[in-house]
This record gives structure tokens, C-alpha cells and sequence, in this order.
């Protein structure tokens, strides 16, 4: 997928996106990048971080709320984003969460006559004492390898501003924007 069909396939998931009064409303300078992994080209190995009997992964399965105030402790705005509908994925720290995100279908598109079914770790989080220990990239590594075994073709970073994070495990930038748009 080549930049021009990566911006038709943002405005057909994302329409009117620039309208936003929280994009209008951001400061110039503020870019982000919209990330892609052609899911048949990941490598599960890419990265392999190893950790203690304490550190596990899965879908979360317990009380909602709990699962809420991690993600507030992350990022206040995401809260809103977390249903009880969702699949979330987790990273857990002696039973605890310590890295969250949402396994998002973003639905089928057809660009220049081919199908491409896209999926995506959204609203992606480690709480601040967990950080820098590598369970929320080996998390998403995970979802990753999840939406790849489902049959996603690419699986998709929305609006982020840690590329070189993601690059860690394949994805690739495919646009940068500021409020203004596409750059």
C-alpha cells in the first residue's frame, strides 16, 4: 500500500478527521504518525524479551472499572474508549495490569480494487511504574501475532507520536500529520 492509498484508506476509517475540534484545537507543531504492518511480512521473533514467572499476557476478563482506572492513570481521555464490549489485551504484573490495549477491527476496505481487512492495537498504555521493562511492546507484539493468526492483512497504528517504539517490531510510518493534515 503506497502512501495515496494509505490516505484514502485514512479518510474512509477516519472521515472528517481534520474537522475534529480536538485536531483543530492542537498546537502546530504537534505531529503525529499513522504506522503500518503488512501482517503476512511479521516475524513474531523479532523481538523477544524474556521475562520472570510474575509477568504474564491475555484478553482481560475481570472487573471493568479496575481495568478503567489503570487506563486513567495512563491517559484520562482514553477511559472513554474502553467498553466492556471491547477485547482489551494486557500485560500483568503479578496479577496486576501493567500494560493495556484495545484488539480494534477496523473493517474491510476496498482500495483500487483490492480488499484489505484491518486490524489494530488501539489506545496502547503501560502504567508509569511499569515502563521502560518492555511488557507493553511485547504485548503488542502479541496482539500483533493475534490479528495476523484472525486474518487481518495489515495491522494498523493510529495516531502516535512513538514510531521509533513501534518500529521495533515492523510497522512503518506510512504518514505524518498535524492538525492542519497530511504532511
Amino acid at each position: 500500500m503506497n502512501k495515496q492509498d494509505f490516505i484514502l484508506l485514512f479518510d474512509r476509517i477516519h472521515p472528517d478527521f481534520f474537522k475534529s475540534e480536538g485536531i483543530r484545537g492542537m498546537s502546530e507543531d504537534e505531529v503525529f504518525d499513522e504506522m503500518l504492518l503488512p501482517l503476512d511480512e511479521f516475524d513474531i521473533n523479532i523481538y523477544d524479551k524474556k521475562f520472570g514467572d510474575n509477568v504474564s499476557f491475555g484478553i482481560y476478563n475481570s472487573d471493568f472499572d479496575e481495568l478503567k482506572k489503570a487506563v486513567g492513570k495512563v491517559e484520562s481521555d482514553w477511559v472513554q474508549f474502553f467498553n466492556e464490549d471491547d477485547r482489551v489485551y494486557c500485560g500483568y504484573i503479578d496479577g496486576k495490569v501493567a500494560s493495556f490495549c484495545i484488539i480494534d477491527d477496523k473493517g474491510t476496505y476496498d482500495i483500487n480494487g483490492r480488499e484489505f481487512r484491518i486490524g489494530a492495537p488501539g489506545c496502547v498504555g503501560t502504567l508509569p511504574e511499569y515502563r521502560d521493562k518492555g511488557i507493553g511492546l511485547t504485548m503488542v507484539k502479541h496482539v500483533t501475532q493475534i490479528l495476523k493468526e484472525e486474518g487481518f492483512d495489515y495491522s494498523y497504528i493510529h495516531f502516535t507520536y512513538v514510531a521509533p517504539w513501534y518500529e521495533k517490531l515492523g510497522y512503518k510510518t506510512v504518514i505524518r500529520w498535524n492538525k492542519n493534515g497530511v504532511k
